[in-house]
């Protein structure tokens, strides 16, 4: 079958690879999509620390070294279940989406004897960026765990976008967010415009987002934001636009997706007294954050990775429709031969006219 293979930063090339089977206990899907995620940028130009093996150092989970089958954020169809799945829950024809994470499960492991905290062991492996069969390919094999049935008349393009979704999802959970709570999203990609839209299905008040893209601050707008910041065009301040906002009080809650110097800064400035920063972004560089001004306004620096545990009660809140207009978050849709140029190399330079760009082998 056809696949793209990650054999390092800038060089990924599509391959011939033997058609996976499924184990006991693993499921085989026919991917219809696969979503371009910013750890796949990330990866273009660099190993990803800790969840990416490399040439020589397999990853401790997945055993695998480079090159890897790519892709984690993907949908599909169930065509054919080994024999010790519980058919009861899966079946052959199922539509499902995928939870690319797993654990070791090691019982020595703390982080892995609950479900809520299995996304902090320290041996975390994600499907197509630490091995196992990415959904970047023809076809997938996952445990039968990672497969979750998606909700009748979900199509497998929403899907695709249930990874993504479910990062948002954790990271607003874990702000506990109350219904009429304020808030400001610093970042407004794929995964910022989604904890937006979470925001309002919870009954936020004021949500302002920042974003670098004209599109981008306009899907916010479309999703709900009450004031989105175009940081690209000069003048705009977005600390006094959210003060102004919030009526001098600051915000409660500050999402960072952006992961920069001048997130923080803004995140600071803007949280209220007794606030909460929730840091969603994965940083290249260590920033200076002012320790004094965070304690004279007591603010608490709190921090989501990824998911555990999120996906049922996500895709029960799925269920009742509360986010079918997501897809309009998807700008193109390509096939595997044109993950770099039209993909990736997109994503990069094009920022102006993409939010998510799916594959479809």
């Amino acid at each position: 079958m056809k696949a793209i293979r990650y054999y390092g930063p800038g060089d990924i090339r599509l391959d011939d690879i033997p058609e996976p089977t499924v184990g006991p206990k693993q499921v085989k899907i026919k991917v219809a999509w696969n979503g371009i995620c910013g750890s796949d940028i990330y990866s273009y130009y660099s190993i990803i620390p800790g969840l990416s093996p490399t040439i020589t150092a397999p990853h401790p989970t997945t055993k695998e070294t480079l090159p890897i089958t790519m892709g984690h954020e993907f949908s599909g169809t169930i065509v054919d279940i080994g024999s010790e799945v519980d058919r009861s829950k899966l079946v052959v024809g199922q539509h499902v989406t995928i939870e690319p994470s797993w654990s070791c499960l090691k019982e020595t492991c703390v982080q892995c004897t609950t479900l809520e905290t299995q996304n902090l062991c320290p041996k975390l492996a994600l499907l197509g960026v630490s091995g196992g069969c990415g959904g970047l390919a023809e076809y997938a094999v996952v445990d039968e765990h990672q497969a979750h049935v998606l909700p009748e008349g979900v199509s497998l393009e929403m899907g695709a976008m249930m990874e993504p979704l479910a990062v948002a999802w954790h990271a607003v959970k874990k702000a506990n967010v109350k219904a009429g709570c304020s808030a400001l999203i610093l970042g407004a990609g794929p995964v910022g415009i989604m904890i937006l839209k979470i925001l309002k299905v919870n009954g936020a008040g004021w949500v302002g987002i920042s974003g670098r893209a004209e599109k981008r601050c306009e899907l916010a707008q479309l999703h709900g934001a009450s004031s989105a910041f175009n940081v690209a065009h000069s003048g705009v301040d977005v600390v006094q636009e959210t003060m102004q906002g919030t009526e001098g009080r600051g915000v409660d809650v500050v999402f960072d997706c952006g992961g920069s110097q001048d997130t923080i800064n803004a995140a600071l400035a803007s949280v209220r007294p007794g606030g909460l920063i929730m840091n969603v972004a994965v940083w290249k560089d260590i920033p200076a954050i002012d320790m004094n001004l965070m304690m004279y306004k007591e603010v608490v620096l709190a921090h989501s990775f990824v998911y555990a545990g999120d996906h049922e009660q996500l895709l029960q809140t799925v269920a009742q429709g509360k986010f079918a207009d997501l897809t309009s978050l998807i700008t193109r849709r390509i096939p595997m031969e044109d993950l770099v140029d039209r993909g990736i190399m997109a994503l990069i330079h094009e920022k102006h006219e993409h939010v998510k760009i799916l594959v479809h082998p």
